[in-house]
């Protein structure tokens, strides 16, 4: 007898095992595992790391134009601020040119601001692009003229400068207007 119980109770497990399987495929069909479901979840969630991702671009962006506003806001204050002492020069030379009858005074006054300014602008990384007697460069030179010259050394070189151009950091920000020997 404990035979057939045991037989009897294996039948009815094996019975159950079809219908617990048949009711877990049709509960796969509600739970992410279903193909079309597992697919808008990984679709929503890509959309949702696109949007994160865009706005975080944004936010970059709109810093990163900002921040570059600042620098040039600040590297123009820098540059009045070291200019303001050339100003000052100025104005004092103005009130003393109403006094000073000596011509050499106003001379050797205008030199010196001159030097100044040229000292600080060269701190400030400009340079004079260095243009008579060297070979026209069209990087460096824009010819305003070309002269007949006898000298064959000096054809094709730079024989009078109209306009210094300049330098900027090795970055030519103004080419030199040049005569150009032909």
């Amino acid at each position: 007898m404990e035979d057939n119980a045991s037989d009897q109770t294996q039948a009815n497990e094996q019975q159950q095992q079809p219908d617990m399987g048949h009711e877990s495929s049709e509960n796969e069909t509600n739970t992410p595992t279903d193909p079309a479901l597992d697919f808008e979840l990984k679709l929503k969630e890509q959309e949702d790391k696109f949007l994160r991702l865009y706005a975080e671009f944004e936010n970059y962006r709109r810093r990163s134009a900002r921040e570059k506003a600042e620098y040039l806001s600040s590297a123009s204050q820098q540059m009045i601020v070291a200019m303001l002492p050339i100003l000052d020069d100025f104005e004092r030379a103005s009130k003393n040119n109403e006094q000073v009858t000596d011509i050499e005074v106003l001379k050797e006054g205008f030199q010196l601001i001159y030097t100044k300014l040229g000292q600080i602008l060269e701190s400030k990384g400009l340079k004079p692009i260095d243009a008579m007697n060297q070979p026209f460069d069209f990087n460096l030179h824009e010819a305003i003229a070309n002269v007949p010259v006898e000298d064959e050394a000096m054809k094709g070189k730079v024989i009078d400068q109209v306009e210094k151009g300049y330098y900027l950091n090795d970055k030519v920000i103004r080419f030199a207007k040049v005569a150009v020997g032909q």
